[in-house]
């Protein structure tokens, strides 16, 4: 204790290390504190706690100028004083510290203090349609905690989990890179993928980054906080698990598959899927943000191998059914060849409580009600993915309320768009007796 404090006092004095500039101001400011306090003795004419004083008033009656005057001036100098030195000094520090990215600092720490008061956010999920979520959300609050699947086998991911025992980080990635308020520069080395040297070809750099602290740290977490101080990440990333859990499915035809990226089969339907091993362990603090939330959301993303799989963990549907936060479903745009061909909206549902085996863990469905144009829907179609058709009698028959709006984007891809999903949640969210300060409505 008695080093921290050593250590501490010796931190402090690096203020008045040369070139800091911060001694000239603190010292304007101490003389302006002085002049006021020697106006306040004159205008007073009474000594308060010194011998200083004492000689102060000594002066004035010998030097006999008129003392309210001269109080009152003293005291206007120091002031000015003062106010020049606080000014300067903060000026001095804020350019040392000032982003610069931020053109505008007071609108940057005003944007970031209303973040911070934001909802507490969940968000469950993997892949690319939790990325574009949480692009949106991070702009309503920063207490968005992603909860994120670690089943992934296939690509980069599966290589480094194959070759270094460690998790699969490209979902972790993504999403970190998705809620991160950093310069593009960044955000593109993160997501840089090299398309030439051996071993390095196909891999992110991200992976690399998160594989290299995973070892460092030996700790899979702590790369995770690693990554999020670099990409100044707004709001949190967990892992669903951190046991190496692999997914397999059961098919209509009473045939198995295990591997994440091997489930999408052409012409196979899938109809149940489950993880290995079995008594996976729940990360405990994703158990408990859902617990504490004031919104969780499961989804958008791949079905069976995004969202699915981390409900799968036992707690997760739970603490679903227990937790008081508004819970939404927000369905994908389009089906999945080889995954939910042919699927409407309500089969994404009742898939979803099918597996849990338990209905009370939704509130509302959120489904795009948008068209999208005959050349995007020939374009999908050849590759065997539809529009998800909107069933809402069938919907409400399984316990969800429905609500509709124009989520796509309407550029080549049919995809959500960002703002317009988080400001229906937000809506809802709102409607539904939630504040930005993370209250319910009295």
């Amino acid at each position: 204790m008695a080093g921290d404090r050593g250590v501490g006092s010796v931190h402090k004095m690096k203020w008045l290390y040369p070139g800091m500039r911060v001694k000239r101001w603190l010292a304007l400011l101490v003389l302006g504190v002085f002049l006021v306090a020697t106006g306040l003795v004159v205008l007073w004419n009474t000594p308060l706690l010194s011998l200083y004083e004492e000689k102060i008033l000594f002066l004035v009656e010998t030097w006999k100028p008129n003392p309210i005057i001269l109080g009152i001036l003293l005291m206007m100098i120091g002031a000015v004083a003062i106010s020049f030195g606080i000014r300067n000094g903060i000026r001095s520090v804020v350019e040392a510290i000032h982003p610069a990215d931020v053109p505008n600092l007071v609108e940057h720490v005003y944007k970031s203090r209303n973040l911070q008061k934001g909802l507490h956010i969940v968000t469950i999920g993997g892949g690319t349609g939790l990325s574009t979520m949480l692009r949106g959300l991070k702009e309503y609050s920063s207490n968005v905690t992603a909860i994120v699947t670690v089943a992934d086998d296939g690509g980069s991911s599966g290589r480094i989990r194959e070759d270094l025992g460690i998790l699969p980080p490209g979902d972790i990635r993504n999403t970190l890179v998705a809620l991160a308020d950093t310069e593009p520069l960044m955000e593109e080395l993160f997501q840089y993928r090299f398309a030439w040297g051996e071993g390095l070809k196909g891999h992110s750099f991200g992976n690399l980054f998160i594989a290299a602290m995973t070892d460092i740290t030996g700790d899979f977490e702590e790369s995770i906080r690693a990554f999020s101080k670099v990409l100044a990440v707004r709001g949190k990333v967990l892992p669903s698990t951190l046991d190496s859990v692999r997914i397999g499915a059961i098919y209509e035809d009473g045939s198995t598959m295990m591997g994440e990226s091997l489930l999408p089969q052409k012409n196979r339907k899938i109809k149940q899927v489950f993880l290995e091993p079995k008594d996976t362990k729940a990360l405990p603090e994703a158990i408990q943000a859902i617990l504490q939330a004031d919104v969780v959301v499961v989804g958008p993303g791949s079905l069976y191998t995004s969202i699915i799989p981390n409900l799968l963990i036992p707690g997760f549907a739970e603490a679903l059914a227990e937790t008081s936060a508004l819970r939404i479903y927000v369905c994908n745009v389009m089906t999945q060849p080889g995954e939910t061909d042919g699927y409407t909206a309500s089969d994404h549902v009742r898939a979803l409580l099918g597996h849990v085996n338990r209905r009370d863990v939704l509130d509302y469905v959120i489904v795009n009600q948008a068209l999208i144009s005959d050349a995007q829907a020939k374009k999908y179609a050849l590759e065997g993915a539809h529009p998800v058709l909107v069933d809402s009698d069938k919907l409400q028959q399984l316990g969800v309320q429905v609500h509709q709006g124009d989520l796509l984007d309407h550029l080549a891809l049919v995809r959500h768009d960002s703002e317009k999903l988080a400001a229906e949640i937000m809506l809802l969210a709102s409607a539904h007796g939630k504040h930005k300060n993370g209250e319910r409505a009295v």
